[in-house]
């Protein structure tokens, strides 16, 4: 991504327009040679008065009000490739226009220079878009040394390229100044300002109270503006969408809900991710939006209760996506709410919390073996549930959440059967809430750990994803054995004892029987690590549930072969 679009820092104010002096093509007029032509440029406010040092050439020059060319020693079509920065005020740029003078450098008297030509360009277009990243074909019009410049409207009231004469039709022929129409004159120019843009759907949304029967086709054609003006213009954009939310809420706030939705997925693109601190920044800083999260909350419970109805789930499954900053935004917002009122209307949000998790459970319990569209939408959210944990911590305490996570995990189809690729989406989801925060707080894992377990015991008696369960197995074993100390972990790893061993030993010997060497270390290492962190009440506890000896053989038996040692547990005499 070109760099010039954006500021330095977040937050900072940019207005910058680089031109750069392209090329001419002149007629020789009358002259035997060809011309030297030297370039003068001028940026004057809208009533004619030239502004002060805002042109800059670079390398520590020091600004100026004025940029002379280089000239070509003869030649009518000189090519210069000139870069020049022009830094104007944004209270300057509307109104203001460039005016490029042409002149004929003599060789004989070399302080003889004869104008013959002139050029210009508006900043600003009617509409309030500026000068379009792009190159600019200017007409050039005739003058010379009597010529006078005082007057700018005889020339502003002129046609300066050709879009702009398709808007001039009816120009009277007996003008001051002429057109030569054989001679043209280009420019290219490149906007980097975090206040002024090019797209005109940008504008109509910015100054969206101009238009207020558009409103709806405005929120409308966000998508069509580019990603490079959104991310420049952030905050005002998310400002915009808030206030508006707040001013008719009942008519705006899907509308606006769907705006967000398609904000914060742009930001999910590899080329734009690194503006999701920008996000973060007004979220935390800039955000205001106190009654936000009641209508974001609804959009979201509206979406997830459509998912078992709709054919075409793009809508839905764009939110799913989006649900990590729908919860920032959500969670920032009732804290605005909160402290404006001294915790208000605390309960009916925090039922507002759990019924959007019933819609949750409700999404993941559906059956989608037959619905490829509802399948996607399940691994959507199942993608974006773990980062929501963080949020919810700001707002519930630990056991709260992690009972609404169990309650999440619990409702996802217990067979292994609904696809792989669904198999594997739903023990990443796992797999990420095991290496969560909130996972490592002992009071939470008492709640997650069962429902966990119980996943990963479904997965090992199948025989499927065996990679993917043996690294959750083995980041609990690590968080247990880190916790060590607490006197909830005798209970977590009787949980795993009575959930795992079992199944862990018939995996193995599976495993050894199809000579899989990855997953068969993969394993011994889990059982290594689930047998040195029983004590001696699990063993005998273990021992007293065995139902023959022919099931402590099995064990027995798997841990010989590989370990390529003698580990034994102990036998019935």
């Amino acid at each position: 991504m070109n760099t010039l679009h954006f500021p330095p820092s977040t937050g900072d104010i940019r207005n910058d327009l680089y031109l750069t002096l392209e090329k001419g093509d002149f007629e020789r007029g009358g002259k035997s040679v060809q011309k030297n032509i030297e370039v003068t440029m001028y940026v004057l406010y809208a009533d004619g008065e030239i502004l002060k040092d805002c042109i800059s050439l670079g390398s520590g020059e020091p600004n100026r009000s004025s940029y002379h060319s280089f000239v070509l020693y003869h030649s009518n079509s000189p090519r210069w490739g000139e870069i020049i920065k022009l830094p104007i005020p944004i209270d300057r740029f509307r109104g203001s226009h460039l005016r490029f003078e042409f002149r004929h450098c003599s060789t004989k008297d070399k302080g003889e220079k004869k104008l013959f030509g002139f050029a210009f360009s508006p900043l600003m277009r009617d509409d309030g878009t500026t000068l379009s990243d792009d190159i600019h074909e200017l007409y050039v019009y005739k003058c010379d040394e009597n010529s006078t410049f005082n007057n700018h409207a005889l020339y502003l009231g002129l046609p300066c390229c050709k879009e702009d004469y398709n808007g001039c039709p009816n120009i009277p022929s007996s003008l001051i100044f002429q057109r030569s129409t054989k001679e043209s004159f280009f420019i290219s120019t490149q906007l980097s300002s975090t206040k002024l843009t090019q797209n005109v759907d940008l504008l109509a949304l910015l100054k969206w109270k101009a238009f207020p029967d558009r409103i709806m086709d405005i929120l409308g054609r966000l998508r069509h503006v580019s990603g490079e003006e959104i991310v420049k213009f952030l905050q005002d954009i998310l400002d915009t969408l808030f206030v508006i939310l707040d001013d008719n809420t009942e008519k705006y706030g899907l509308l606006v809900f769907q705006s967000l939705v398609f904000i914060i997925n742009l930001l999910r693109d590899i080329k734009y991710f690194h503006f999701r601190p920008v996000m973060d920044t007004y979220i935390q800083k800039h955000f205001a939006g106190a009654l936000a999260y009641k209508e974001l909350i609804r959009c979201l419970k509206w979406y997830m209760d459509c998912s078992a109805e709709l054919i075409r789930q793009d809508h839905i499954q764009e939110a799913m996506r989006a649900l990590e900053y729908l919860f920032k935004f959500i969670v920032q917002s009732r804290i605005l709410y909160s402290r404006a009122t001294c915790g208000m209307e605390e309960e009916q949000f925090r039922s507002s919390i759990q019924e959007l998790f019933q819609s949750i459970r409700f999404v993941l319990s559906l059956d989608s073996r037959n619905s490829e569209t509802l399948l996607f939408t399940q691994a959507a959210l199942l993608n974006s549930f773990p980062t929501i944990f963080d949020e919810l911590l700001q707002m519930f305490t630990v056991q709260e959440v992690a009972e609404f996570v169990r309650g999440t995990l619990g409702s996802m189809p217990s067979t292994v059967h609904i696809g792989q690729s669904m198999d594997v989406v739903k023990l990443q989801s796992i797999a990420r809430t095991v290496d969560s925060r909130l996972f490592s707080f002992s009071e939470s894992r008492r709640i997650l750990l069962p429902v966990v377990l119980h996943h990963i015991h479904l997965h090992l008696r199948q025989q499927k994803e065996l990679l993917i369960c043996s690294g959750i197995l083995g980041s609990i074993f690590s968080i247990v054995k880190t916790s060590s100390l607490e006197a909830d972990v005798m209970e977590e790893v009787e949980m795993m004892v009575e959930s795992l061993l079992d199944v862990l030993l018939q995996t193995l010997l599976t495993i050894m029987s199809k000579s899989h060497a990855q997953e068969a270390g993969e394993y011994v290492s889990c059982l290594l690590s689930l047998l040195r962190q029983m004590c001696d009440t699990h063993y005998q506890h273990l021992l007293d549930n065995f139902q023959s000896k022919d099931e402590l053989k099995v064990g027995n038996r798997a841990l010989a072969l590989y370990t390529g040692k003698r580990v034994s547990i102990h036998s019935y005499q």
